[in-house]
């Protein structure tokens, strides 16, 4: 996989996507690029129980690209595209003094 980082001014979409087991998603970029995102913490550690149950696998599965974006059931789970690029899904929060 890269190590990616999405310039601002970039467009890019997601041409193909995988399911790998557990909650992972090997994903294609339109630049070429590829990244393997492991969704099990972002699920597990949501409280938001339309979040959570995605950790039904049967519902985790049933994701499609919709207009170069990853998507779940009309957008009830989506991700923004550099994030996935990126590979930060889950954000740590900035430390302040």
């Amino acid at each position: 996989m890269y190590d990616n980082k999405l310039a601002d001014d970039a467009v890019i979409d997601i041409t193909e996507a995988k399911y790998v087991p557990r909650y992972r998603i090997h994903l294609w970029f339109s630049d070429g690029a590829e990244q393997l995102i492991d969704f099990e913490q972002f699920l597990r550690k949501s409280d938001h129980p339309e979040i959570k149950k995605y950790l039904n696998t049967d519902m985790f599965i049933d994701f499609s690209i919709a207009h170069g974006r990853l998507d779940w059931n009309d957008y009830d789970l989506c991700f923004p595209v550099q994030d996935l690029y990126e590979g930060t899904i889950i954000k740590t929060p900035a430390v302040t003094s």
